[in-house]
């Protein structure tokens, strides 16, 4: 019984954890006016547990809303704002996501983004499954992959690994102690 729980162990520890990718909203012009971002999405595959980094200037700020405020540029009904500068949002589950500029003029003079999420691979490949690896933009610089799993409930099969390992040393302990 010991001999299968130190096996188990052993494969925890070398098994790969699911990393997130950070994506810099705009790459270097970040989130901006006069920026093409519906050319930047195009090429990216965004998993849930990946990170959107939005850096901006006090005259920006970053609105998530529906479809609808989305193609109608409308903000009052946000569902989520934020104007720190260095808006990070996990995102958390499969589906199309809409962030506009809700300063005046900013969304229909095209400073908005929508970002179609998909469900994260136990695989930790950044591929949805079933399809071809996807060509990156030929233009902005590349995702920066993060250097530790996703933190939080962005990553959910980070927190899966973590909990199994856990379970796993108590019942490696109980079972060599006793």
């Amino acid at each position: 019984m010991a001999t299968m729980a130190t096996a188990l162990l052993i494969l925890l520890l070398v098994a790969p954890a699911v990393y997130a990718v950070e994506y810099t909203v705009g790459d270097t012009s970040g989130w901006t006016q006069g920026f093409d971002y519906t050319g930047w999405v195009s090429g990216k595959t965004f998993k849930v547990g990946d990170v959107l980094v939005f850096n901006y200037g006090g005259l920006h700020k970053v609105d998530r809303v529906s479809e609808s405020d989305y193609n109608n540029c409308v903000s009052s009904n946000a569902l989520e704002s934020h104007d720190d500068g260095n808006t990070r949002i996990n995102l958390k589950a499969p589906g199309t996501q809409y962030f506009i500029c809700p300063s005046a003029g900013h969304c229909p003079g095209g400073m908005k983004l929508a970002v179609t999420v998909v469900a994260a691979s136990p695989s930790g490949t950044n591929t949805p499954s079933g399809s071809p690896p996807s060509t990156p933009a030929t233009t902005g610089t590349p995702p920066s992959t993060t250097s530790s799993p996703a933190n939080g409930a962005a990553c959910f099969f980070c927190s899966l690994y973590y909990n199994a390992m856990a379970v796993l040393i108590s019942f490696l302990v109980v079972a060599v102690m006793g």
